[in-house]
C-alpha cells in the first residue's frame, strides 16, 4: 500500500509551472527522497503534500484518503523544516509537546510520550533547556522530536541537515536513517545533496525542471542512470559523459564512470590535464581531444600535467544517451579494443 501518491500534479503560478505532472508513489514503511538541483520544484512538491501550497491540478493522496483539498490538520503527517522553527521563549520539553497540546492531548499521555521521544534521541537531559542552549545537532533531534511525538504514519523533511556543519550531517544522516527503520514510519525526504540520497533512501525521486527524471532506487540510478542528467547528478565525482563518434558512431554521448575508467599500457589515448591527491585514492583528470574524462584510482598517482596515458574499461561500464534528448540509449557501442 503506497503511503503517498501525487497523480499528475502541477503547481503553477500564472505561465510558470514550479510542478510539472509529476506523478510517484511511496509505499508504507519506505524512506523516499526527493533529489534535485536548486528550483528543481522539490521543496514545492513536499508544500503541496503537507497541504502548505495549493495543488493546481492533480491528486495528492495519503494512504487511501485524497487529501487534495484537505487542510494541513487533517492531513495526517509530521514535517520537520530546515529551519527547526523551534519557539526560543519555550523549553525543549514544551517544544516537543506543543502540538499534543494544541490538539488537546491529556496531560499524562503527553507526559507518557514525551519520556518515550526523549529517550529515542538522547535528550533526557536537555528537556529543561530553551533552544539558544542546544547545539546545532541538539536542536534538530527537538525538531525530530516533535515530529515523531505526533505518531503520524507520514514524516515530511525539508532540508533538515543544511544547516549542520559535514561531520554532523553524516551522524545525523545515519541517525534519521536508524529511527525510521526503528519506528517503522514512511519518511519522505527533501535534499539537494546526493551523498544523502545514496546513503539514506530506499527510493529516489530525481527531479528537474519541476518534472520526475527518473525514479528507482539508489542502485537503479547509479547502475542505469535514465538521461546523461540523471548520470551527471549521481556519484562523487560524478559520470564522464562525453562525445566521442570514433567510439559511439554520431548523435550518441558515451558515459562512463570514473571509478570504472582505468590507467593502462592500451586503450584510448590522452593528456593528464591535472591530478587530485584526495588519500585513498586519486582523482586523474585527462584530456581527449577537447574534452575531459575522470578516472579515480587508488592511491596516490603523481602524474604530471601534459603526460601521455591510455584510458580503458570494460564494454560493461559503457552507457549511451542520445546527444539531443540526453535520454539513454538501450544500444551497445561499436566494439573497441577495451581492457577485459
Amino acid at each position: 500500500m503506497s503511503a503517498v501518491s501525487l497523480r499528475n500534479v502541477v503547481k503553477a503560478w500564472g505561465a510558470t509551472r514550479a510542478v510539472d505532472d509529476v506523478s510517484f508513489e511511496a509505499a508504507e514503511g519506505r524512506f523516499a527522497v526527493m533529489l534535485g538541483p536548486s528550483g528543481c520544484g522539490k521543496s514545492t512538491t513536499l508544500r503541496l503534500i503537507a497541504g502548505l501550497e495549493r495543488v493546481s491540478s492533480g491528486r495528492v493522496l495519503i494512504g487511501d484518503a485524497d487529501v487534495t483539498e484537505l487542510p494541513p490538520a487533517k492531513r495526517r503527517l509530521a514535517m520537520v523544516f530546515q529551519s527547526y522553527a523551534l519557539f526560543p521563549h519555550l523549553s525543549v520539553a514544551e517544544n516537543i509537546v506543543f502540538g499534543l497540546k494544541v490538539r488537546g492531548v491529556p496531560a499524562a499521555e503527553r507526559a507518557a510520550r514525551l519520556a518515550r521521544v526523549a529517550a529515542l534521541l538522547g535528550l533526557e537531559k536537555l528537556l529543561e533547556r530553551k533552544p539558544a542552549q542546544l547545539s546545532g545537532g541538539q536542536q534538530q533531534r527537538v525538531a525530530l522530536g516533535r515530529a515523531i511525538i505526533a505518531e503520524t504514519p507520514l514524516c515530511l523533511m525539508d532540508e533538515p541537515l543544511s544547516n549542520l556543519d559535514a561531520q554532523l550531517r553524516h551522524d545525523m544522516r545515519r541517525e534519521i536513517r536508524a529511527l525510521q527503520q526503528k519506528l517503522g514510519i514512511t519518511m519522505l525526504y527533501v535534499t539537494h545533496d546526493q551523498s544523502e540520497a545514496m546513503s539514506m533512501a530506499d527510493q529516489v525521486i530525481l527531479l528537474r525542471d519541476g518534472r520526475v527524471e527518473q525514479d528507482g532506487s539508489p542502485a537503479d540510478l547509479y547502475d542505469r542512470p535514465a538521461s546523461a542528467f540523471a548520470a551527471r547528478f549521481i556519484g562523487t565525482p560524478p559520470m564522464n559523459v562525453v562525445a566521442l563518434p570514433a567510439l559511439t558512431g554520431e548523435g550518441l554521448l558515451l558515459g562512463v564512470r570514473p571509478e570504472d575508467v582505468r590507467l593502462g599500457a592500451d586503450g584510448l589515448a590522452a593528456t593528464v590535464a591535472a591530478s587530485e591527491y584526495l588519500g585513498a585514492d586519486s582523482i586523474v583528470t585527462c584530456r581527449v581531444s577537447d574534452q575531459l574524462v575522470n578516472a579515480r584510482v587508488a592511491g596516490d598517482a603523481r602524474l604530471a600535467p601534459g603526460a601521455q596515458v591510455w584510458l580503458s574499461w570494460t564494454p560493461a561500464a559503457q552507457h549511451l544517451f542520445d546527444a539531443q534528448s540526453g535520454k539513454r540509449v538501450e544500444r551497445a557501442a561499436p566494439a573497441v579494443k577495451f581492457v577485459a
